[in-house]
């Protein structure tokens, strides 16, 4: 659901006032006018402090460029904030404060002792120079160095930032910070400088984990008479008992949606993936693409191949397409990890899939989304499904406190086992609930629940 920043505070408010008719904890009984809700929904709705500054670069032309660069933190009742730091032409302040207050609202789903914040650069990294981008590093940690730190607010990497990125953040605010520990001062580092095994495969491991979870073991255990959703459960069970393996398509072939597909084709027999696509193309077999051969083709790339010489070099077999075609291509599972608004009011009723699943942010519109929701199309959504990154965050962040680092199967094992924590609470108030929500409004209350309750715990709401 692609929401301005002021259309996310609505949205808490809207929750906040439902949940003020659903009493969830004993000691808000006595709270007969609602005040207690009323003061969470002001308090989460308002953002702790944001910082604008302005960058100044020596381009490789010789001339001095002053760019904008923004930190928001939004609310820390959780814990230290945290929340990436993205390059990008498209970034501006009320962008940049309502991806901090949407990850506070995720932080608190997947009960991880993080508050939310973000950052942002407006600036394009594919305009500059290894020198340049070096610069831009170094000189937003100089401007915003009194306000982070491990025990303040943890960046990470985000959109148009690497593991390359933070390395050179870490070692200015090791430099600036003499005698400081700096080591958990951001996450999303390489391996050896000390950032932890899995990180770039997590957010695209957690997003699919999400969905097999779902029909693979929530639905193999769910209690069917209590099911309250008949149109969606049936959809789900059609395709669970199919004898038929599972078509899949992916919107987006980057660092998520890659590894989802390679993820899908890894249950071998139950899942192909019919459908791949990036912002030139959509590569369609019908009896399955070979992902093994698209990942090694889009490393070595940065993309995939959109000509038929480059299929035969590729020795993959496919159709090209436009783009957009990944979306209504005819599949079983949708997964969408590109960019926002993407299945629209346009293009809602050409979708073919029986689950959407959201590995980038806000694809789906809020008017798709309830369309959906009517006619028992089952959407996994961003908040629930793309939080792979920040549980992983939370291992790096902790590594640094135990004798030796995290392999990768002690990560993707913790991850998991966080994952389908978490999915198997939504799954339950989803589908025994009687209140007929979209997966993204129940998200968001089981959030606010844990953040109100936070909140009048600290005595923030007397």
């Amino acid at each position: 659901m692609n929401l301005s920043r002021d259309e996310t505070r609505n949205l808490i408010k809207e929750v906040v006032d439902k949940l003020k008719k659903e009493p969830f904890r004993d000691e808000f009984t006595n709270n007969e006018n609602g005040e207690v809700f009323d003061s969470a929904a002001e308090i989460i709705k308002t953002t702790d402090k944001i910082i604008k500054s302005y960058i100044r670069v020596s381009r490789d032309n010789g001339s001095i460029e002053r760019i904008p660069a923004y930190r928001v933190q939004h609310n820390n009742i959780s814990g230290f904030y945290k929340g990436g730091i993205r390059f990008s032409s498209a970034v501006n302040e009320e962008e940049v404060e309502n991806l901090a207050i949407l990850m506070t609202i995720k932080n608190a789903l997947h009960e991880l002792p993080f508050g939310g914040a973000k950052g942002g650069v407006f600036v394009d990294p594919r305009n500059l120079s290894l020198r340049e981008l070096n610069l831009v590093s170094k000189k937003y940690v100089q401007r915003l160095k009194p306000d982070l730190g491990p025990t303040k607010d943890i960046p990470a990497p985000d959109l148009g930032t690497n593991e390359n990125v933070i390395d050179w953040m870490v070692g200015e605010y090791k430099t600036i910070t003499p005698g400081e520990s700096y080591v958990n001062s951001f996450t999303g580092k390489s391996g050896v400088n000390g950032g932890v095994a899995g990180r770039r495969e997590a957010t695209g491991i957690g997003t699919f984990l999400s969905y097999y979870y779902l029909r693979d073991q929530w639905f193999k255990h769910a209690e069917t008479s209590k099911v309250t959703r008949p149109k969606s459960w049936k959809n789900l069970e059609k395709l669970i008992r199919s004898d038929q393996p599972t078509k899949v398509a992916v919107q987006g072939f980057g660092n998520v949606g890659s590894i989802a597909a390679h993820e899908a084709v890894k249950c071998k027999d139950e899942h192909i993936v019919t459908a791949v696509s990036d912002e030139d193309v959509t590569l369609h077999n019908e009896k399955g693409l070979d992902i093994e051969r698209l990942l090694v083709y889009s490393e070595q790339h940065r993309r995939l191949p959109r000509s038929e010489g480059e299929l035969k070099a590729a020795n993959v077999q496919a159709d090209i397409d436009s783009p957009s075609a990944v979306l209504t291509s005819e599949c079983d599972l949708l997964i969408l990890a590109a960019v926002e608004s993407q299945i629209t009011e346009e293009n809602m009723k050409d979708v073919s899939a029986k689950v959407l699943l959201e590995g980038a942010n806000a694809p789906i519109t809020k008017t798709a989304d309830e369309y959906f929701e009517n006619n028992g199309i089952v959407v996994i959504p961003d908040i629930l499904a793309n939080a792979g990154g920040v549980h992983v965050s939370y291992l790096e962040w902790m590594q640094s406190n135990i004798p030796k680092p995290y392999t990768k199967e002690e990560v993707i094992a913790e991850l998991t086992d966080k994952m389908t924590d978490v999915s198997h609470r939504v799954y339950d108030h989803y589908f025994y609930s009687e209140n007929h929500e979209t997966t993204r409004m129940l998200c968001y209350k089981l959030a606010l629940m844990r953040l109100i309750t936070l909140l009048y715990r600290h005595g923030k709401l007397y």
